[in-house]
């Protein structure tokens, strides 16, 4: 009882200096806005009583110190931020479970999304973060956030516009399946494609060398396309009973999940717009409620190995 109340304790002490650190910050943000805004009512006033080249250097002075303060307490607050994971958020995750950990800087590795099938495009900016090991029981799992875009480039008259479109954002869990599979397949949300996909796997050939696999469930064959290079195998993986607590877990998420099991993993993608595990910057630290919703996701994502059964181990690797 003693070690817990000292842990509570020094864990106190982290956020009162942290909280210190963050008003610091949201203080340097909020002068650096307010000289921003300065230089821009100069540069109006100038342009109005005909004077544009006074405004503009009137103007120069607070832009450029409100430049330089951005600039130095941005990168106060990524060590704020870095600091507020490694110590609050792993020691909440302690909490839950003792082999929970966070790496901030580390993340799901560019070729293990793409080698995870989830996605048909293959993505030309990928950034991710906040890789959360653990382990429940007998299974091991990770998961971390995930932004990954593709890029089009479109001819106008005024050159060449880029953009950037989200293949995904949001979270992707991986977890050990304990079978090595001879081949992959991949559940995901269906769309008007795969109507047309069914048709030419029936008829003509297979895309890709996978197939439309059709399954017993109906509810779970309207919400997913599945497709596989062995449909003895897919049917093997996806029994009634996996297929009703995939359905289950579907329910729980914002959006439509993407499964895919290939060697000896799971991979699940769950569409997400909130950036978990970032401290606030303008709101106090101290709020009872800080961790809620980040204690929340790590909850959900550790009871998928209960919610899918996975430390029933059915099959052993070979």
């Amino acid at each position: 009882m003693d070690s817990e109340n000292t842990s509570s304790g020094a864990l106190q002490e982290v956020l009162n200096t942290l909280e210190t650190d963050r008003k610091k910050i949201a203080e340097t943000y909020k002068t650096s806005y307010i000289l921003f805004g300065l230089a821009g009512v100069i540069l109006v006033i100038g342009f109005l009583i005909r004077f544009p080249a006074l405004s503009v250097f009137g103007a120069l002075v607070p832009a450029i110190i409100g430049i330089v303060m951005y600039y130095k307490v941005d990168d106060e607050a990524r060590k704020y931020k870095n600091a507020y994971k490694t110590n609050i958020i792993a020691s909440a995750l302690k909490e839950i479970n003792q082999t929970l950990t966070i790496t901030p800087q580390s993340g799901l590795p560019h070729y293990e999304f793409v080698s995870s099938e989830l996605f048909t495009t293959r993505p030309d900016r990928y950034n991710t973060q906040d890789l959360v090991n653990g382990t429940a029981d007998k299974t091991s799992f990770w998961f971390a956030e995930v932004h990954a875009e593709y890029k089009t480039e479109t001819r106008t008259k005024n050159g060449t516009r880029t953009e950037w479109r989200t293949i995904f954002k949001g979270i992707i869990f991986v977890a050990d399946f304990n079978k090595n599979f001879n081949v992959s397949t991949v559940v995901r949300p269906k769309g008007i494609g795969d109507a047309i996909s069914s048709w030419f796997s029936k008829n003509v050939f297979s895309f890709g060398n996978s197939e439309l696999v059709t399954l017993e469930n109906n509810v779970f064959d309207d919400i997913f396309a599945t497709y596989s290079k062995n449909q003895i195998e897919a049917r093997y993986i996806l029994t009634p009973a996996m297929m009703e607590r995939i359905l289950d877990l579907n329910k729980k998420s914002d959006d439509t999940i993407s499964i895919s099991f290939i060697n000896s993993k799971m991979y699940i993608a769950f569409p997400l717009s909130h950036n978990y595990f970032e401290p606030p910057i303008h709101s106090s630290l101290l709020d009872p409620d800080l961790l809620s919703d980040d204690l929340s996701i790590v909850h959900f994502m550790q009871n998928i190995v209960q919610e899918l059964d996975l430390n029933t181990r059915i099959w052993g690797k070979e």
